[in-house]
Parts: structure tokens; C-alpha cells; sequence
């Protein structure tokens, strides 16, 4: 894996086996040092710069680099203002030289007007990225209870949207989610005007639901602009309809108001809007009960309008019952569900159709190996099959193996193949399909390469397909041959903490 982001989706893989940090080897003659946003800069003794030279090409650079691979995610969130305020201080103590890669996924291309900006300032030896800021707060938190109220899903006469609500909390979707985890790298390289473009397309084919989150690389601040181009060259009705949902993945540390507060004032700068349309939220260790507390901060900033809807991500059954028990308003909780993992269709989707919270599938088609590309392949013999180059692929080929491994998988392609021949369909759209017509499932999502490929035709297919009784009773007859994952990594993300 390359050193770009690691993100929530990402670290599923250390499930199964250990991912080495990659980069480059550097040369002992320069030190490294790791930026952190707001950190105070240093005094350097003299001798700090030093000349690297070959021929007639050289350039100096201060011996004491500052690294920004912790812009790529996992260190804490980004305010893109206060990161350039602290290069600034980096620059004034003379620590002037940036080290980057074009796959740490904030890249400068988001950042190049504080770029020219400083450039015309005669600021030399600088490149840029985005730093993450750790927000700081002593507050002590206030308990509160939440009033639950009752849950709705409604579907749209179009049978595209459909309408997620708690009481008085409402929100329309689409029911296919263009899911934006893959602008955080290793997917190839983003070009900011053409990714925007895209979410234009998407948009424009009805596919205007976007999911990201604040370690999305630069997901939420794609988004800010793209909502703004729409504000600017569509009609007011188009911006009804788009959705930006987005994620918040905190660190460990003591949940207070303000806290949670600064958080989410960074999502909603970055995206550039008064209120998130949904807030889903994570949390890494249940033996920290700060979840609880966060949550109750995030639905004081719901009743603020500050937030529109609250969500969850990856939480299991036992904890969702835990924080509805403590009346807080979710209406949907993202876990990965496909053909391969069907964990939410055991004791999570029994609670949500008592509860009324619907889930919002990720994984829906394996990040492509439910597809036409990979029928008839053999990848046990080395070079023989399409290679396995993007996080998303290497992670869930390993979920392939723990559920059956590749000789059953080759079936339940030839399974979905037969049915997708049948009604004219791609393979990828019956597996999105058959995910919805699950129980408790109010959306799927399907991960968009924005600039890079397109799936708008596939996805939009998906709408109108139906799957009739022996369809489905052939892919569930395939699905069951498969182990129960339930009983090899556990309930829906425990992937993500087991040890």
C-alpha cells in the first residue's frame, strides 16, 4: 500500500494481515521532520542549509524537512486556513522546505491560490498540502437525554429516492450513493477540476447523493466546490435534490461540546454549507464510552441546525441498541453488505426493523471484483488475472477468501452473469440490486473514481431491474455455500477492532 491515506474503509484490511507503511528511503544527510498543524515552530542552529547538486542542476533545502505524509489522514482533521498559518510559522523560523507526494490525497492542487498566494510574497522553497488541526477543549460535558421518536423510510414514486426520518429528522436520498472514499489515494491521481466535472455528470443523470468523510482526503473540500458550481450554473430545484453525506472519525480523546463542535465546523467549512445534510459518525474502541457522549453533542448541534440528520458508521448491533436506548435520533447506520457479506441480514437488520434505523451498504460490489472483469479469472497463478492494484480490490479479496476463497467465487459470477444476461443488465448492477431489495437497506453505495471512470449507465440501471424469485433464490443458494462471516470476524465492524 502506498503511503497515501489510510482511511476507516482502508484499515479493514488489517483484519487479515498486517499493511507495511510504504515510500521512499531517505538519504541519512537529511533529517525528517513530522508537521502538525498549530504546532509551535522551533529554533534551528546554523548550518542549516545544504545544497544537493548534479551538474548544472542543484537546489538548496534547509537539512530539517518538514514531512506532510499526516496530511494524508489519521492524524487528527484539516482546517485548510490554519495549516497554511502554520507553514507560514514553520517558513518565519526557517524551516522553509516541504516534503509531499502527489498521492497524499490533499493535495496542492486544492490548495494553489495560498500557493500563488505566498509565492507572491517571495516566499521560496514551498510546496503545499493541507496539515490536520487537533482540536483542544477543557469543557466538561453536559448530560442530556434525547426523546426518541418513531422512524420512517419511505420510498419516491420514482423509486430512486427515498426518505429517511426520525420524528421530526428527515432526509431524501438516492438510493444509489456515489461513494467518494476512493479521492483519498491509491486509485490513481486526482485532477480537482475534472473530479468536480464528474460529481456534475453524476449529478446531472439523477446520482446526486454523495457519501465522504473529513479522512477522505480531500472528499469534503471536492465537495464545497462542487456545490458551489451547482449554486452557480443549475437551478434552484437541482440543489434541492443533492445530498452531501459525510463522516466523522474522532481520535480517542475526551468528547467534550466544544470539542465535537470545532469538528464539525471544519466539515461544514469544507463543504460549504450552513448545515451537513447527514453527520455519520464512527468510533474506534467501545471500551471508551466518550461515543456516547459525542453523540449527544452531535444532536445539540442537530437542534442548532447545524446538522441535518444523525447517522452511524460501522457500529454493531449491541451498540446501536445501546445509543437508541440513550435517545439519540439515528436513522441510519453504514456497514459493509454484499452478496460475499450478508453479516447485516443476522441480528443487525432484526433491530432495524424494530427500530426503524435503515442501513447504508458499502462493499455492495467489492470494490469491482463483482464484475464482468473478473468472470473466468484465475488469480491463484501469479500475472494470469487483472491485477489487484487498488485498496479497495486488496481488501476485499481477502474478504473473498475468508468466505470461500476464488474456485466458489468464479460461481456465484457465473450465477450473477446468467441472471444479469437474462435482463440485459451488467454484473455489477445485479449485485447493487440484490442489496437493496434486502431488508433495513435504504441505500448502497457505489465507489466513484471521479475523473477517471464512469458507471453512470450501470448505476442508473439498477433503478429499473428486477429481480424476480429464482433469481434471487440462485444467488442466495451461491451466497449460502460461502462461510458465515458472522462467525470469523463477527458482528458488522468488528472488522475494524478486532486485535
Amino acid at each position: 500500500m502506498s503511503v497515501a491515506a489510510m482511511s476507516v474503509h482502508q484499515s479493514i484490511s488489517t483484519f487479515y494481515t498486517s499493511l507495511p507503511r510504504g515510500g521512499f528511503r531517505r538519504s541519512n544527510s537529511v533529517g525528517h521532520r513530522a508537521v502538525r498543524c498549530c504546532e509551535a515552530a522551533v529554533d534551528v542552529s546554523e548550518k542549516k542549509k545544504t545544497v544537493v547538486k548534479n551538474g548544472n542542476d542543484s537546489l538548496e533545502i534547509c537539512r530539517v524537512l518538514n514531512g506532510m505524509w499526516q496530511t494524508s489522514g489519521g492524524w487528527g482533521r484539516i482546517d485548510r486556513d490554519a495549516a497554511v498559518d502554520a507553514m507560514l510559522r514553520y517558513a518565519d523560523a526557517g524551516l522553509s522546505t516541504f516534503d509531499m507526494a502527489d498521492h497524499f490525497p490533499s493535495g496542492s492542487s486544492l490548495f494553489s491560490l495560498p500557493m500563488a498566494e505566498i509565492v507572491n510574497n517571495s516566499w521560496s522553497l514551498f510546496s503545499f498540502n493541507s496539515i490536520k488541526r487537533r482540536a483542544k477543549s477543557s469543557r466538561v460535558i453536559e448530560k442530556r437525554r434525547v426523546v426518541a421518536s418513531p422512524f420512517m423510510c419511505l420510498l419516491s414514486d420514482d423509486k430512486q429516492r427515498v426518505e429517511v426520518k426520525n420524528g421530526k429528522d428527515s432526509l431524501d436520498i438516492c438510493r444509489v450513493v456515489n461513494g467518494m472514499w476512493q479521492t483519498s489515494g491509491g486509485w490513481g491521481k486526482i485532477d480537482r477540476d475534472n473530479a468536480v466535472d464528474a460529481m456534475i455528470r453524476y449529478a446531472d443523470a439523477g446520482l446526486n447523493t454523495f457519501d465522504l468523510a473529513d479522512i477522505y482526503g480531500p472528499a469534503e473540500d471536492l465537495y464545497g466546490i462542487f456545490i458551489n458550481k451547482v449554486r452557480r450554473e443549475r437551478p434552484p430545484e437541482y440543489l434541492e435534490n443533492v445530498r452531501g453525506l459525510t463522516k466523522w472519525v474522532p481520535p480517542p480523546v475526551k468528547m467534550t461540546s466544544s470539542f465535537v463542535r470545532e469538528s464539525i465546523n471544519v466539515s461544514r467549512k469544507r463543504m460549504d454549507v450552513a448545515s451537513l445534510d447527514m453527520l455519520q459518525f464512527h468510533w474506534w474502541d467501545y471500551a471508551n464510552t466518550g461515543y456516547l457522549d459525542a453523540l449527544k453533542h452531535l444532536t445539540d448541534l442537530k437542534e442548532e441546525g447545524k446538522i441535518k440528520t444523525i447517522a452511524l458508521t460501522n457500529f454493531d448491533t449491541e451498540r446501536l441498541e445501546k445509543i437508541l436506548e440513550n435517545g439519540i435520533p439515528v436513522v441510519s447506520n453504514q456497514v459493509q453488505h454484499s452478496i460475499v457479506d450478508m453479516r447485516p441480514q443476522q441480528k443487525m437488520a432484526q433491530l432495524c426493523q424494530l427500530t426503524g434505523v435503515k442501513l447504508i451498504t458499502y462493499g455492495t460490489v467489492m470494490g469491482g471484483l463483482l464484475s464482468e472483469k473478473f468472470l473466468d479469472t484465475n488469480l491463484t497463478i501469479p500475472f494470469a488475472g487483472p491485477p489487484l492494484n487498488t485498496p479497495s480490490l486488496q481488501k476485499y479479496k481477502r474478504m473473498v477468501d475468508a468466505w470461500g476463497g476464488w474456485s466458489l467465487f468464479q460461481v456465484l459470477l457465473q450465477t450473477l452473469k446468467t441472471v444479469a444476461s437474462k435482463h440485459g443488465v451488467s454484473i455489477p448492477t445485479v449485485a447493487v440490486r440484490y442489496i437493496l431489495d434486502q431488508q433495513a437497506v435504504a441505500g448502497s453505495m457505489i465507489g466513484v473514481r471521479l475523473g477517471l471512470s464512469e458507471h453512470i449507465k450501470d448505476a442508473n440501471a439498477i433503478f429499473s431491474l428486477v429481480l424476480d424469485e429464482d433469481d434471487m433464490n440462485s444467488i442466495l443458494e451461491v451466497s449460502q455455500k460461502g462461510k458465515n462471516l458472522m462467525k470469523i470476524i463477527g458482528d458488522c465492524g468488528d472488522e475494524y477492532r478486532r486485535a
